[in-house]
């Protein structure tokens, strides 16, 4: 959407953070769809599943973003999750009752505050007013960073540790998908046109979703539960 100010034209500009998933997909569309010209930002911190970043690229294509930017940057240095060090094993086979137990060793010690904190940058750089992400809190994981008291902090450090927050015109933090199921998220998919052909949601690094690991098995989950195929191709025996 372009706003007409005085002779001057404006683009209304957003952030989407896009890590290649389902998720953040969708969270890309649904940002299109509400008429901003989206900067698509992807991270390699050396995570486990490097793979993703191909997803993250082909989506930002087919949604056709004004940019996209990968920040690189290596969180193996200290480790401290299974998607960052190749010593901690990947939880597998687990059912959704297990997952929702206890916060799991695929967190990575405050990813989203990094991660955020780029947007938060890359947003105020160029005059954006927001920053997406596809954060859910009713995702099994119970990542302590996608909760909704965790958003309502990072809003305040954005409000106030800019220069365009303290003067009144503060950077929002945009949420569409964290009061949703996994299944509530695949109907607005289907209902903006997301890709999953393109997305990845897999923890492994193999070229093939292994469909066993955490991710894997929420995925395949939700398009059961609705009725639907998954049209990403999984490893198979």
């Amino acid at each position: 959407m372009r706003l007409v100010i005085s002779g001057w034209i404006m683009s209304k500009k957003v952030i989407v953070l896009l890590s290649g998933g389902l998720d953040s997909a969708t969270v890309l569309y649904q940002s299109v769809g509400d008429g901003y010209e989206c900067y698509a930002l992807s991270f390699d911190y050396q995570q486990r599943h490097r793979r993703e970043l191909k997803s993250a690229y082909a989506i930002a294509t087919a949604a056709g973003v004004k940019e996209h930017q990968v920040v690189r940057f290596d969180l193996r240095q200290w480790g401290g999750s299974a998607l960052t060090d190749d010593n901690l094993d990947l939880p597998k086979e687990r059912s959704l009752e297990q997952m929702s137990q206890d916060i799991p060793i695929t967190y990575v010690p405050a990813r989203n505050t990094i991660f955020l904190s780029f947007g938060l940058s890359y947003a105020e750089a160029i005059g954006a007013e927001g920053v997406y992400v596809g954060v859910n809190a009713l995702d099994y994981s119970g990542y302590p960073d996608c909760r909704p008291d965790y958003i309502q902090a990072m809003q305040t450090a954005f409000d106030l540790g800019t220069k365009q927050g303290r003067e009144g015109n503060g950077i929002k933090i945009v949420t569409p998908l964290i009061d949703l199921k996994k299944t509530e998220i695949i109907k607005l998919g289907n209902q903006l046109g997301v890709p999953w052909e393109k997305t990845w949601s897999c923890y492994t690094g193999n070229d093939l979703a292994c469909g066993v690991c955490d991710a894997c098995r929420l995925r395949l989950a939700a398009f059961a539960e609705l009725g639907l195929d998954d049209p990403l191709p999984y490893h198979k025996g």
